[in-house]
């Protein structure tokens, strides 16, 4: 059996600015609070939020750090408490929307510290599919400012620096309630991170594509995210203010992870890249770029046919050689070298896999740690 299931969300709102698109979603809302960033915080793009909120803002958070930091999450939802909030107003990011995600989880579950905090990704899904929490309070909008794709998720990560591991929590009414998808919220938005960020959502499609269990519904939105990333990235490339490439972009990338909903997984390049940013630090993006063609070239003798397509798309030649040369024409890197690891710490990386998932739902079945290296060790 297949099962198909919807995450909680019930618009998004894309092709008008933030200034109309977001007064609407918080009609019904009393006590708002804006998450964002250190860097957004002073932007025209949160100006025009808070401008779009206006009385309703009781409290605004902007120390949230890459990868959501436990301590980060822990003091969102503080605030949270504190102000009473009804909405999150989450601008910028994965690291800030999977951050409002885990700390509106907090709130509902009255989990205050660490250790609490962690249990909720011991659960590994088994919320996934609870829509029966209909008053929980507070949810969350989002205006997304990079491709990351993390609004329409019902999953979040979260990371506990001190131990350099990153953790997963899901549950179906995490996912923002509502997405406003302005062009315009990524103009501000430097380009390798939101160039970066679009190479995460081809990995969404790519993974997808080429899983071990696949269905039609997923195939579809995969490959048509696919193929609209491919001409809208160069296109935002090489002409910043091009906004039709930028909406195209933000369409794509939301299209990237309709095939989660089928119940097709993603695989390695997902799994390994837990491990580098929680490990290392490397942003979201950037681990797509460099994990996604490796576990390509690693995954090759099991699925090679449905390669083809992600190659075919991104002009030809073996999938890894196609994504490689795709994510070099965006000025991206694609080795660990570039983001300043080496050789030696390889070992010590592929030890912090725990047996679980994506890396457990790779097409080529991964059996341990030595097989981890071995696609790390294409990454040099």
């Amino acid at each position: 059996m297949t099962l198909h299931a919807w995450p909680a969300q019930q618009r998004v709102r894309h092709g008008e600015p933030v200034a109309e698109a977001l007064p609407p979603e918080l009609a019904d809302c009393g006590r708002v609070v804006l998450a964002t960033t250190r860097s957004l915080a002073r932007s025209r793009i949160a100006e025009a939020t808070r401008a779009a909120i206006g009385a309703k803002l009781v409290g605004e958070f902007a120390t949230m750090r890459a990868h959501s930091p436990v301590e980060d999450v822990l003091a969102l939802a503080a605030l949270l408490r504190e102000t009473r909030a009804d909405r999150v107003v989450a601008l910028g990011g994965g690291s800030v929307i999977d951050g409002s995600k885990v700390a509106c989880a907090a709130v509902w579950r009255g989990l205050a510290d660490q250790a609490a905090l962690l249990g909720l990704a011991t659960s590994r899904g088994a919320d996934a599919e609870q829509w029966d929490e209909p008053t929980l309070s507070p949810r969350i909008t989002a205006v997304p400012t990079t491709l990351s794709a993390a609004e329409f998720a019902p999953h979040a990560g979260f990371t506990d620096i001190a131990a350099g591991r990153k953790y997963r929590a899901l549950h179906a009414m995490q996912v923002p309630i509502a997405v406003v998808l302005d062009p315009a919220a990524t103009m501000e938005t430097p380009a390798e991170l939101l160039l970066s960020s679009g190479i995460r959502a081809v990995d969404h499609a790519a993974e997808r594509l080429c899983a071990r269990k696949r269905a039609a519904f997923s195939d579809a939105v995969s490959r048509q995210a696919l193929e609209m990333l491919a001409v809208a990235l160069p296109a935002i490339h090489r002409k910043g203010d091009d906004m039709e490439a930028r909406a195209a972009a933000q369409q794509a990338m939301w299209l990237s992870v309709m095939g989660g909903w089928a119940g097709v997984p993603v695989g390695a390049s997902h799994g390994i890249g837990y491990i580098l940013g929680g490990g290392r630090g490397v942003p979201h993006g950037i681990t797509s770029c460099l994990g996604l063609p490796a576990v390509m070239r690693w995954n090759e003798p099991v699925n090679a046919a449905q390669q083809r397509v992600v190659a075919d798309i991104l002009g030809g030649g073996t999938a890894s050689e196609a994504l490689r040369r795709f994510i070099r024409g965006l000025g991206l890197p694609t080795t660990l070298g570039e983001v300043g690891i080496g050789e030696e710490e390889i070992p010590a990386l592929a030890a912090k896999w725990d047996g679980g998932p994506p890396i457990a739902t790779n097409p080529r079945t991964v059996n341990g740690t030595a097989d981890v290296e071995a696609i790390l060790r294409l990454m040099l």
